[in-house]
């Protein structure tokens, strides 16, 4: 991490738990209800995740100067596991770039991941499994 990183945007939540318990972002974009902490957790994780992975594989093709003929898509599990006192996550993407050469397609998911920051933060602390179809 270098100091003189510039920051792009800082999303701001407030979280309440209990039968109440919500989220609201500082901007208003994101106000939901928080009954239980979970499905809630692993929904929108994997909803964040997934649009930061599908615009870096924007980023990537548009590295790679490959135009893409439709949107990308991806589909994203977050598992919560339990193994004794333990708990942990583990990921599942299926990615889909329409009108792109599966080869092409898996080198842009598998570049995706070098760049989006989600994917980086989970890096080695979480298993993710990725696939194109």
């Amino acid at each position: 991490m270098t100091t003189t990183a510039k920051v792009l945007f800082t999303g701001r939540t407030h979280t309440t738990s209990g039968r109440d318990g919500a989220s609201r972002s500082s901007d208003g974009f994101v106000d939901v209800k928080l009954a239980q902490p979970h499905p809630a957790a692993e929904n929108l994780f994997a909803s964040a995740w997934s649009a930061c992975y599908l615009g870096a594989i924007e980023l990537a093709a548009a590295q790679r100067k490959i135009k893409l003929p439709a949107s990308p898509a991806v589909d994203t599990e977050i598992d919560l596991n339990r193994a004794g006192d333990a708990f942990f996550l583990r990921a599942r993407l299926t990615v889909s770039v329409p009108g792109v050469d599966r080869e092409v397609a898996e080198q842009l998911a598998e570049a995706a991941h070098g760049i989006c920051p989600y994917s980086k933060a989970v890096h080695g602390n979480i298993e993710v499994s990725t696939s194109v179809v």
